[in-house]
């Protein structure tokens, strides 16, 4: 495979984004606007990765900075919604992309990367224990919107 380019997304990207999460969830809400990737791409703490190859988007990742009073001024990183498509994965898409990842994160001092993936994705989670995320040290738990309270 030709070389992988890691950069940061911008609003122009945000249809390869849109056809990536499409790849990674079925859902029919999936929106991706041109114009919320580009506040994305504005904010200090948070950075939309696009992973390319021969300048087509085959890999996204987003991470985000959290505030932390723990270690003093030190955050901590959650990594979401990361998708390299099918056809593209065991070529160091993805591993390219763990690297920039980490890079942003040392950059950042976070005291850790934590990530969530679907019960289902067994592939992913070799990947990611691959990559030195250990998944059965803690355990995750989600709440998604539908089942917030409503009072």
């Amino acid at each position: 495979m030709t070389k992988v380019v890691i950069r940061r997304a911008e609003g122009a990207d945000a249809p390869s984004i849109h056809s990536l999460y499409k790849e990674l969830v079925d859902n029919p809400e999936v929106s991706v606007s041109q114009e919320r990737v580009a506040t994305v791409s504005k904010d200090p703490r948070t950075v939309l990765l696009i992973a390319e190859v021969e300048g087509s988007a085959v890999g996204t990742a987003l991470v985000s900075l959290c505030s932390d009073v723990m270690f003093q001024n030190q955050p901590f990183a959650v990594v979401e919604n990361i998708i390299v498509t099918g056809p593209c994965r065991g070529f160091g898409v993805g591993a390219s992309l763990m690297r920039e990842i980490e890079r942003y994160c040392l950059e950042g001092n976070c005291s850790k990367i934590m990530l969530l993936s679907s019960l289902e994705r067994t592939d992913a989670h070799h990947f990611f224990e691959k990559t030195g995320f250990a998944g059965a040290v803690k355990k995750g738990f989600v709440k998604y919107r539908r089942q917030f309270e409503h009072g």
